[in-house]
């Protein structure tokens, strides 16, 4: 089978087998390399860029390696796309959240949340909660599910682990912490970078799926357009204001994280997020990461497609 046909192949197994099987509870390979990122920054850490270039670019060039030497073949593609994926565990803990939401269970939803989002639980009310939940299903449908989907499509096995590192990186060291302002900045800006076109392919879909919860592919493109670029980040601005227009609510204002106090604006034009809306996000997120699979298994199977004319081409 030619090396693209078993990537469309290990796709869509790896994204079925998130969808039935969601992330492994014990010994996570995802946990395991944050672990030993964890160790490796003992070493590497130091109050400037030049060792955070170092030691995100050892990891990185590892995985890089790790994944080029795995092989090609389909199982290894939909065991590493697998493993990338998280889409199926954040609709889980979403549903979780509109039910103990719906029940008025706030201390629940509190220890929800750091599943989700590195916001500071204790400083949220009920709306605070409902919108941190809803930001956050925008946000990870891209990063978790449409970003290495992409990444599997285009650069296979070495591709989607390199990817998966890098978000996980940015969550570790890239936020804006007295301690990880110089010493994150590189995993920041990688991780803003490949997900510059998976950011981008979200909110195409988003905009093709809003009639799934009701929505308009109209307001949800118009959020995009006039607010997406008004948000700190280039790219979950685009996430979060395109399922703003398309769920009909309105979005952002003050995000408390642990370091520090954040005042987003406003993305979408609709009304304050309600309860029922957590579930809607769900809906809307689930349908985005199976277009997205379709778009990903398409994209392997055309660039097998095009090899294969190409290899069966006589030449002059």
């Amino acid at each position: 089978m030619f090396e693209p046909t078993c990537r469309a192949a290990g796709i869509a197994i790896g994204y079925l087998a998130d969808l039935l099987l969601g992330d492994p509870r014990r010994g996570h390979p995802v946990a395991v390399f944050g672990a030993g990122a964890a160790r490796l920054e003992r070493l590497t850490y130091a109050d400037d860029r030049r060792a955070g270039v170092l030691h995100t670019g050892l990891l990185l060039s590892g995985l890089a390696l790790f994944g080029a030497a795995a092989g090609r073949s389909a199982p290894v593609t939909a065991l590493a796309t697998f493993v990338a994926l998280g889409g199926t565990s954040l609709n889980r803990v979403g549903g979780q959240m509109a039910t103990v939401l719906e029940a008025g269970d706030l201390d629940g939803a509190r220890r929800l949340l750091p599943s989700l989002c590195g916001r500071d639980p204790a400083a949220l009310d009920a709306a605070g909660l409902t919108r941190a939940t809803v930001e956050s299903l925008a946000e990870n449908t891209s990063d978790a599910q449409v970003a290495p989907l992409l990444w599997a499509a285009v650069a296979g096995v070495p591709g989607v682990l390199v990817y998966r590192g890098a978000n996980t990186l940015d969550a570790m060291i890239g936020h804006r912490s007295p301690r990880y302002l110089r010493f994150g900045w590189a995993a920041a800006r990688f991780d803003d970078v490949v997900n510059y076109l998976p950011a981008r392919l979200t909110g195409l879909l988003v905009v093709a799926c809003a009639p799934v919860v009701d929505g308009s592919p109209r307001a949800a493109l118009r959020a995009w357009r006039r607010d997406a670029a008004r948000h700190p980040s280039p790219n979950a601005g685009v996430a979060e204001a395109t399922f703003a227009g398309a769920l009909g609510v309105r979005l952002g204002g003050p995000t408390q994280y642990a370091h520090q106090l954040e005042i987003r604006p406003t993305l979408g034009d609709g009304r304050v997020p309600e309860v029922i809306d957590v579930g809607r996000a769900v809906r809307l997120s689930r349908a985005v990461q199976a277009a997205a699979a379709g778009v990903a298994v398409l994209t392997a199977g055309l660039s097998a497609a095009v090899r294969n004319g190409r290899r069966a081409s006589p030449r002059g």
